[in-house]
């Protein structure tokens, strides 16, 4: 098995909640592979902790759809298909498209620009070839604009849908430049939406959407290729 890089946890900080945070991590960097079996007590002692707080932590990805328990192995990465990839990307398409529309119509200016912060800051995280700090700002970005709907459930089902499609590595893309495209459509649509252009708002997020979907599939078909060793060094 590749050597994983220290980790330090902190005593602040639940451990089972900050390995699993390290795991998520090496999920989206590409570091943990799909079909791949982990043991625990392997990675806890790459991590220098116990294994109990990575059973934990592997328990909680598994009811996230991120990983499956092997009995008497340890747990499976989960690997998505490009249907699967096709079918979270047509249920985000079905719900945020028209979310978008009907938030341009009713939300004030100022609840609009206080977005403005974290759109700059996935560009700025994607010019960085920042992978986990792009995803992390997108994360909220896309959250916070759904909230504004009003809809609590509605803003349930697509985190639990994002979850669920974070298995594939986009860190071979932070090169290449593709992620500071995908980044400025975050400005973009704001600035629609601020225009009060719903319509094209509404088109805007449609492509956006069929860009990450292109994005993932093309994160985890590099990773395949390049197989990267493992590391968890992730950030919270």
């Amino acid at each position: 098995m590749p050597h994983l890089e220290p980790r330090v946890i902190s005593v602040q900080t639940h451990l089972r909640d900050q390995v699993a945070d390290a795991l998520r991590a090496a999920l989206i960097a590409g570091e943990l592979r799909p079909g791949v079996i982990y043991s625990a007590p392997t990675l806890a002692a790459e991590l220098g902790v116990s294994a109990t707080p990575v059973r934990e932590a592997m328990l909680d990805l598994a009811r996230e759809g991120l990983v499956e328990a092997v009995r008497n192995k340890g747990f499976r990465i989960t690997e998505m298909t490009d249907r699967d990839l096709d079918e979270f990307t047509e249920i985000r398409t079905l719900i945020e498209v028209p979310t978008v529309g009907r938030v341009t119509a009713t939300a004030g200016t100022e609840q609009l620009e206080a977005l403005r912060p974290l759109a700059q800051q996935i560009v700025t995280a994607a010019r960085k070839g920042d992978v986990l700090g792009y995803l992390e700002a997108d994360h909220r970005f896309h959250l916070e604009l759904l909230g504004l709907a009003g809809n609590d459930r509605l803003v349930e089902v697509v985190a639990d849908l994002r979850k669920r499609s974070r298995l594939y590595g986009l860190g071979s893309l932070n090169e290449t430049g593709r992620l500071v495209a995908s980044a400025q459509e975050h400005v973009d649509l704001l600035d629609l939406m601020l225009a009060g252009e719903a319509r094209e708002a509404e088109d805007c997020m449609r492509r956006h959407l069929a860009h990450i979907r292109t994005l993932w599939a093309d994160g985890r078909s590099d990773t395949d290729e390049q197989q990267p060793a493992l590391r968890l060094g992730g950030r919270r």
